[in-house]
This record gives C-alpha cells, structure tokens and sequence, in this order.
C-alpha cells in the first residue's frame, strides 16, 4: 500500500533465466502484488521464479500457452491487476535494468491526479550525460528515430525515450482502453502511447536512472531492427487515432487539415517529379511557368496544413 492505493507490479518475462532473480530481489514493500508473466519462455526462467515467490509470497507466476510478446504480457498482468482491483499497475522489466527503489516518482503524479500514465525518461536531468555515455551510439540515434516518429504519431509532443518501459498506469485507463486491438510485440510503449492519446489520458516523463551489468547483454533489442519494424505500425496508428479521437469520439476540424496535407503534399511530388521526368527526356516541352509554380504552391500548401494540424494536436494532449 502506497498512499492509501493498492499497487501491483506487472514483470513481462521472456528467457530472463539468468536476471529475473535479482529483478524480483529486494522489491519494495509499498509493492502490494507482484505478477511476473511468463510468456511462453523456453529457458528456466519459470523454475527461478518459483523459487523466488517461496520466499515472497507477493509472487504470482501467470503462464501464457502461446508467446505473445512483450506488450501482450503486460496486457495480460494489466487485466489482472484490474480483475484484483489494483489502483495501479507498475510496469518493469525482467532484465533488471530499472531501479523499483524510484517507484514512487512514478506513482506520485497519478494519485495526486497529474496523470493517468507515467513512463521513464532516461534522458531527464542528471542522467542525460550518463545514459548518452553508456548507450551505444547506433541505439541513440535509433531511439532519436522512433521517439520523433511516436511524437507525431502519438500527439505527445512533450515526451521523449519512448522506447522506455518502466511505467505506471491507472486503473482507471487499464479499464478504459481497448487491449484486444493493441500491438503486442516489441514496440507496444509507441502503441499504447497512441491508444492513451486517443481516450484523452495525460501522460508524464519521469527522471529515472537505468541500470547497466558490465559485460551482462540485458537489452534483446537490436536499435535499427526495431525501428525499421515498428514505423509502419506508426503509421497506421497514427491514421487510427485521428480517426478515433477527431472523427468518432469528438469531431475536430484538424482532420480536414491534415487531410488536405496527405492529398496536397503526394500530389505536389508527384507532379514535381513528372517535371523532372519531362525536362530529362523530353527537354522541357511541358514545363511552363504556371505548372510550376501550381505545383509549389500545392507542396507549401500541403506542408503547412501538416504542420498547423500538428500544432492544433499537440494543443489537445497538453
């Protein structure tokens, strides 16, 4: 109990045979139910878990039959903690890359009513320098990569380290949000952002520190590889929730300009580039001074309603 609120700690697992002892050694108590979901984990991850909850008996092991993935886990310890009506549910992963000695940044915000959703941010204050120092370059740029794509899919312009997966949710959200059409892979923290934005939820970036094994390979995530798999599940997110969010739940006039932007903005390269095909093989015929400047004015235009519909966005999250 923390503050007259029932906490529950969701912990995906999958192959975390050798970190998931010190993940649930010395969880705090304010932690009043901890669930560690298996996700259908090849290794002995299981059998140390077992081990783990004879001496916590907080521990509760809940086995997926078919792997699921990482978001799918969450989602099932998320329910669960529902279903025992848990205020809030803490999200850490089996890695044992995330310090539970901070917990309480992550759950004051909710219950003092300044957010429905907290994550970490390992990029805030005087962490910045060590995580810079500690993370691969490649990884920066790649994390740089998704967060700026998740900003403008998600309307959370005021968060960054998206790819973190130390949170904390409401109950209240858990129950709201529809799980069964969530991505369940690995970059479910873009695709939940995207949902909570959609039902109106606030969400908060908390300071955190992370912690690094020296020669320990605790992250499973190749940078690039998950960048170039989970931006055309932005995408398509991003059109669902306008659609959601400004057509069905509240319609909003944003819509017919970011409309105006994806008709605009394909039509002006495509006919810039059918400019440049022209002056390469027929030597300028259809070139005139009119079409030109038709086709700049379509790709300005275009651009400026993207940009002014994301600033109406990024106005409706604050």
């Amino acid at each position: 109990m923390y503050r007259n609120n029932k906490i529950s700690l969701v912990i995906p697992a999958y192959r975390e045979e050798k970190l998931i002892d010190q993940t649930l050694a010395g969880i705090p108590d304010l932690i009043d139910k901890i669930y560690v979901v298996d996700d259908c984990s090849p290794d002995n991850q299981n059998t140390v878990i077992e081990k783990c909850a004879q001496g916590d008996p907080r521990i509760q092991l809940i086995r997926h039959e078919v792997n699921q993935g990482p978001g799918g886990a969450i989602i099932t310890g998320y329910l669960q903690s529902s279903k025992d009506k848990y205020d809030i549910a803490v999200v850490v992963g089996g890695d044992f890359q995330m310090n539970l000695s901070e917990v309480s940044r992550f759950l004051d915000p909710i219950i003092d009513g300044n957010a429905d959703y907290t994550k970490g941010n390992r990029f805030l204050r005087e962490q910045l320098e060590k995580t810079i120092g500690s993370m691969p370059k490649l990884r920066l740029i790649a994390n740089w990569l998704i967060t700026g794509l998740t900003k403008m899919a998600s309307g959370y312009f005021n968060i960054m380290d998206v790819v973190d997966g130390y949170t904390a949710i409401s109950k209240e959200a858990i129950d709201t949000i529809n799980w069964s059409r969530a991505w369940k892979r690995y970059g479910y923290p873009m695709d939940f952002l995207i949902r909570l934005n959609a039902y109106c939820f606030r969400v908060k970036d908390i300071p955190r520190s992370a912690i690094y094994l020296p020669g320990v390979r605790q992250s499973q995530i190749n940078g690039w590889k998950y960048a170039f798999q989970v931006a055309p599940m932005l995408v398509r997110n991003f059109l669902w929730r306008l659609k959601f969010k400004y057509v069905y739940l509240d319609f909003h006039p944003l819509v017919l300009f970011y409309l105006l932007a994806f008709l605009l903005v394909p039509t002006g390269l495509l006919a810039g580039l059918g400019l440049i095909a022209d002056k390469v093989f027929f030597e300028g015929t259809y070139i005139t001074a009119p079409r030109t400047i038709l086709i700049a004015l379509c790709l300005i235009s275009g651009f400026q309603f993207f940009l002014f519909a994301m600033l109406f966005d990024r106005e409706e999250t604050k």
